[in-house]
Parts: C-alpha cells; sequence; structure tokens
C-alpha cells in the first residue's frame, strides 16, 4: 500500500519553477530518503504534500486521501518537522510540548517526557533561550510525540551535535521497525545511505532517479586509488582525477620522484587501465565501490552518467 502518491505533482513560483510533473510512490513502512541541493525542490514537495501551498498542476495523494480535499484528516495523523522551526519566544518548551498535543486534542505527555529525556531538551526554560540546537528537539519532540503514521522530515538534523543525531536516528529506526513509514528530506547523503531503504533524487524539480538504496550505489563505476607513479594521460573513463603527494600537481599523470596518491572513479576498460598500471611503477593499488555521494555528484552532470 502507498502511504504517498503524486501524479504529475506541478508547482510553479509566478515563472519560477519548484517542481514539475513529479510521479512518485512511498509505500507504507518505508524509511524513504528525499535527496538533493537546497533549491532542488525537496521542501517545496513536502509542503505541497502536506497542503501549506497549493499545486499548480497534477495531484497527490497521502493515505489515499486528496491533498486538497482532505487536508485535515491527513495532518491528523502526520508528523512534521521543518528545517527551520519558529515557536513563541515567550511561551515555556513544557508548554510549546502540550500546546502542540492539544492542537491534535491529544494527550501525549508520557511519550514527550520519553522524548525530552532523551534528547537532553530542558523543559523549564523559555524558547527565547534556546540555541539552534535545542529548538531543533523542541520541534522533533513536537513532531514526534504522537506517535503519528507518517513521518516528515525535512532536513531534520541541522543543528544537532553528532550525539543528539546519533539518537536522533535511533528512534527514527524505532519508529520505523514499529511500522512508521518516514519521508526523509536530505542533502546530506550519508544520513540516506546510511539509514533509508529506498530514495529519489530530485533536481531542479524533477525526479532523476529513484530505487532503493543498494541499487542507487551500484554503478558500472570503480573507485581506484594508486599509490605510485603512473602515466594516465589519454585513458577514457576516467572522472574525479586528483593526485596528492609527489609534485602535489593535479594532473592526469604521476611521474615525481616522490611516489603519488592518485584516485579517480573510472567506467573505461578496466583491461586498458590495468595495462597501464603494469607500465608505471606501483606499490599500492585498492579497487572499490564508490559510496553514494560520489555517485550523486553525477546525477547532477546533465550529460554526465557512470
Amino acid at each position: 500500500m502507498d502511504i504517498i502518491t503524486t501524479h504529475d505533482l506541478t508547482k510553479y513560483y509566478g515563472k519560477s519553477l519548484g517542481i514539475t510533473n513529479m510521479n512518485l510512490s512511498v509505500e507504507k513502512g518505508e524509511f524513504f530518503g528525499f535527496i538533493g541541493p537546497n533549491g532542488a525542490g525537496k521542501s517545496t514537495t513536502i509542503r505541497t504534500l502536506l497542503g501549506f501551498i497549493s499545486p499548480t498542476s497534477g495531484s497527490a495523494e497521502v493515505f489515499g486521501k486528496d491533498i486538497i480535499k482532505e487536508n485535515k484528516s491527513i495532518l491528523q495523523d502526520t508528523g512534521y518537522l521543518p528545517s527551520e522551526a519558529f515557536f513563541y519566544n515567550g511561551m515555556k518548551v513544557k508548554d510549546v510540548i502540550k500546546f502542540s498535543a492539544n492542537l491534535r486534542k491529544m494527550n501525549c505527555s508520557k511519550e514527550a517526557d520519553i522524548l525530552c529525556d532523551r534528547l537532553q531538551l530542558d523543559t523549564s526554560k523559555r524558547v527565547n533561550q534556546l540555541s539552534f540546537g535545542n529548538k531543533k528537539k523542541l520541534a522533533i519532540v513536537c513532531a514526534l510525540q504522537s506517535n503519528p503514521s507518517l513521518l516528515i522530515l525535512d532536513e531534520p538534523t541541522g543543528g544537532l551535535d553528532p550525539l543528539m543525531q546519533h539518537e536522533f536516528f535511533n528512534i527514527l529506526r524505532e519508529r520505523n521497525k514499529k511500522g512508521t513509514t518516514i519521508l526523509f528530506s536530505s542533502h546530506i547523503l550519508s544520513e540516506v545511505q546510511n539509514n533509508c531503504t529506498r530514495a529519489a533524487v530530485i533536481r531542479e524539480g524533477e525526479i532523476i532517479a529513484c530505487d532503493n538504496i543498494e541499487a542507487l550505489s551500484k554503478s558500472n563505476a570503480k573507485k581506484i586509488s594508486i599509490t605510485g607513479n603512473v602515466d594516465l594521460s589519454g585513458l577514457e573513463g576516467i572522472k574525479d582525477l586528483k593526485v596528492t603527494g609527489g609534485s602535489d600537481v593535479i594532473s592526469e599523470s604521476c611521474s615525481s620522484a616522490i611516489p603519488c596518491t592518485t584516485t579517480f572513479l573510472y567506467n573505461g576498460d578496466i583491461n586498458l587501465l590495468l595495462n597501464r598500471l603494469s607500465d608505471g611503477d606501483i606499490t599500492d593499488l585498492n579497487i572499490s565501490e564508490p559510496d553514494l555521494e560520489e555517485i550523486f555528484m553525477h546525477y547532477y552532470e546533465k550529460d554526465g552518467d557512470i
């Protein structure tokens, strides 16, 4: 069963494009990643799904309900964490949390206490006394305290220190194991790769790739690391070549008297590469799969495939 489905969803801001002809589905119980840099259309998609802005054309359903006609019903069982959260400065943290629960007409005090304890959030302080990171913790508690069936998280880790990020993802994985569907929007590739089961890549308002994480991470390219001196000039299929050590000059060759370390992505003929390496003076060689972040950058090269 699909929890989120879009059909040619499009949003323009005047003449400026937000998203165009988006067809996306998120299944029940998925931990789904939504990948793209700032300005790619992630927040526009999320705000449209939540009914905060109206689509220019196309349609979408959440829980099988129309995002425009049945918006209130959708929001009742959805927890939303924006990239930047704003609260009434004069209110105490505990009052903001209670106010958020009251909006849903629910008593969430027990779950809120657990979340505040795990995130080390002081509920006695006023909002204007909170750092950016603690405001993010407050937003997390407000989004999660009602145990919603769907969590929509937009760049959620900004402001959290590494220990709190670790605990936050522990909480999300626990919720996901219990059946919560999570749409996780981020430009930090490692967060998506380490936590999501499937992901969509968005560029300039369009979905350009959508698959499970393992498939997105696979390509014909290999990550090559060479220590030694070798001439790679003229060899086709090399991308992102970097040379360190030796002459400290990044080029297509390493012929210094001091051994260099050369790294690059390679999708050419492996036999040609091995022949070239055999002509060099190699002291170490490592061939591995590139990580998602390295592959992701090539989705953003209009004509770049690896």
